[in-house]
Formats: C-alpha cells, structure tokens, sequence
C-alpha cells in the first residue's frame, strides 16, 4: 500500500501538483462494490502534535451493518510536507496508509476526512488515497474547499449538488438537523450516489458518520496524550 509519492524520495510543491495532474486519471468513478455489499467500512481522521512536526493518523474499523468497532489502530509520523492548501494528502497520506496497513481485516470502503473530486485539480485526499490503496473510498469534509452550491434542506438526508467549473463534484448533505451540512464527494471506486448511502449508512445521531468521528475522537485522544507528555 505504497504510494508513489513516498516511496523512497521527496516531492516538493510543483512536484506534488504534476503528481496530482497525473494520478487523477487514475481515479475511477465508478462503483467496485455496492452498499449490500460491504461488510467492514474504515474511517480515517488525522490530528497534528502542537509541540512536534508530528502526525497522528487515527483509522477505526467497523462493521457496516452494526457499527461496531473491530479495530482501531493510531500511527505517528514525523510530517516532511509544508502545509499547502490543496496538497494536504502530501502532509498526512504516509501516516495514513501506515495506520490502514496494520489493521485487518481490509476495509471494502473508506470513509477519509477531506474532499475527492471536489478538489483544485479534482484530486483531493481522499481520491489519492482510494487510488494509492485499490480500495473505494469516499470523501466527507467538513468544509468546503472549491465549488458552489445552494443551502441544502433542513432535515436529515437533504443534500444539493456542489459544482465547480460547471461539474458536479459532490453533494453538500444535511446529516443532522440544525447542523452544517457536510461535503462528500468521490474519491475512487464510487459514485456519488453510492458515496451519500455510504455517508447516511453510518450516522448514529451526529453530525460526521460514525466511523470518521470515531477516527476524530481516537485521534484527538492520542494527541492530548502526546501534548501532555
């Protein structure tokens, strides 16, 4: 699960960009497996040390019919990467993959915390990840990073398209009433059809699905913890 980016050398800015340039066609945006389908779902978060140069990519495993947590693991990393808008899957893939390298069983979809296609360049993190791992994975964001789009409904399940460059990039969905509407878009082996079932599959009562706050909250935790220490 080695992406080319970290295999071995350093990619700085202009190099990062022509990389998203050329992975993005790799992007398939199309389903490889429908919602009955799926058995484990992962969500990924990832939470940055204030006294280090470190990450801390957090990823919890659930069963997708009960949400119940099967594994949930949490890799350091030191960051190599400036903080770039757009090119944040540089900063947090390496940590990232390492987190869902050690877990089993594999995911049959991820659930990352950052946006797919509705991206600068239509490559955001969660398509690099999808494209570095084989596995489907969608993008939910808690903010929106290109794109326009009118306010969704009021109530839980209503969403509109979110579209950039006259494209539609992804949906801007009501996940819980009375709270911000979230961004979910593609990130590979998905439609956005499949990727808004996913998304309301696995909420519980919040606003995020239940394995990407679980990741956030695993997180959170372990950088108090490294913070204090």
């Amino acid at each position: 699960m080695k992406c080319e980016p970290f295999s071995g050398r350093r990619v700085d800015v202009a190099q990062a960009r022509a990389l998203q340039e050329r992975l993005r066609h790799r992007v398939i945006q199309a389903r490889l497996i429908q919602p009955e389908e799926i058995r484990w779902v992962a969500g990924t978060d990832l939470s940055y040390s204030r006294n280090r140069r470190l990450a801390l990519a957090a990823v919890v495993l659930m069963d997708y019919a009960s949400l119940r947590v099967i594994e949930e693991r949490v890799m350091v990393r030191e960051v190599n990467f400036p903080y770039v808008p757009g090119l944040l899957s540089f900063r947090e893939l390496p940590a990232l993959l390492e987190a869902l390298d050690s877990i089993e069983p594999k995911p049959d979809v991820i659930i990352a915390d950052g946006h797919g296609l509705a991206h600068p360049r239509f490559f955001g993190l969660a398509c690099h990840l999808g494209v570095e791992t084989g596995i489907p994975t969608v993008g939910c964001a808690k903010s929106r990073l290109v794109g326009e789009h009118e306010e969704p409904g009021p109530s839980m399940g209503d969403w509109v398209p979110l579209v950039y460059q006259g494209k539609t990039v992804g949906a801007v969905l009501r996940t819980k009433k009375g709270a911000k509407p979230l961004y979910v878009s593609v990130g590979h082996g998905t439609d956005l059809v499949f990727c808004i079932r996913v998304v309301m599959d696995c909420l519980r009562g919040y606003r995020l699905p239940e394995p990407q706050r679980r990741a956030h909250q695993l997180a959170e935790a372990h950088k108090r913890k490294m913070d204090r220490a």
